[in-house]
């Protein structure tokens, strides 16, 4: 029950935000009472901080799942992109605001973990996307990997972005296509542009 409480909860969380969704919410939403949730979660803040580990954790599972396809070093961050883009579309409003905002302490512990989990997962792309000579072979990782992290840590912490989830989308995928196009190869430019091709057809 635990674990159903956590796949419900984190998809709520996701869909409506963390602040806006309530203990009745979640109980309504699936037939329980309160009194089941409690029995394992102290109070909403336990709730929320074991939800957003769960949420977590389930991304890097399906990032995981996107690596093991072998797809090139290009693609793959297509790919990944597409996850989140999926697990946020439902939602009006960023719920990592919402998180940051009102569970400042879970927003913390969630943002290590995805430093660690985001500088491994683009190290090890830009090394296998220089192998298949998508990427040029004279960049320097460390710098990159740096850059890309400010990019997309920094829009997101920026007060001055909108943080409608449509918005988000599409700047992400501007900051995607930036970084791409910046290291790649003419090679990896030309699958890059064929991944936007399909990318606006997917989209329209």
């Amino acid at each position: 029950m635990r674990e159903k409480i956590l796949d419900t909860t984190g998809k709520m969380f996701l869909n409506y935000g963390f602040k806006s969704v309530t203990m009745d919410d979640i109980a309504n939403e699936m037939g329980i009472s309160k009194k089941t949730i409690y029995k394992y979660f102290q109070n909403k803040v336990d709730l929320v901080d074991a939800s957003a580990d769960f949420v977590q954790k389930t991304i890097d599972n399906t990032i995981k799942e996107i690596t093991a396809l072998k797809l090139n070093a290009i693609e793959e961050n297509f790919a990944i992109k597409k996850v989140f883009q999926n697990m946020f579309k439902k939602a009006k409003t960023s719920p990592m605001f919402q998180l940051k905002k009102y569970y400042p302490e879970t927003y913390s512990k969630l943002t290590n973990h995805k430093i660690c989990s985001f500088n491994d997962c683009v190290m090890n792309n830009l090394e296998r996307g220089i192998h298949e000579k998508l990427y040029r072979d004279n960049i320097d990782k460390e710098t990159i990997m740096k850059f890309y992290f400010l990019l997309i840590f920094g829009f997101h912490e920026s007060e001055t972005f909108s943080k409608k989830t449509d918005d988000i989308i599409k700047t992400e995928m501007q900051i995607l296509e930036y970084h791409t196009r910046a290291i790649a190869t003419m090679y990896g430019i030309s699958i890059l542009e064929q991944e936007l091709i399909n990318y606006k057809n997917k989209v329209s």
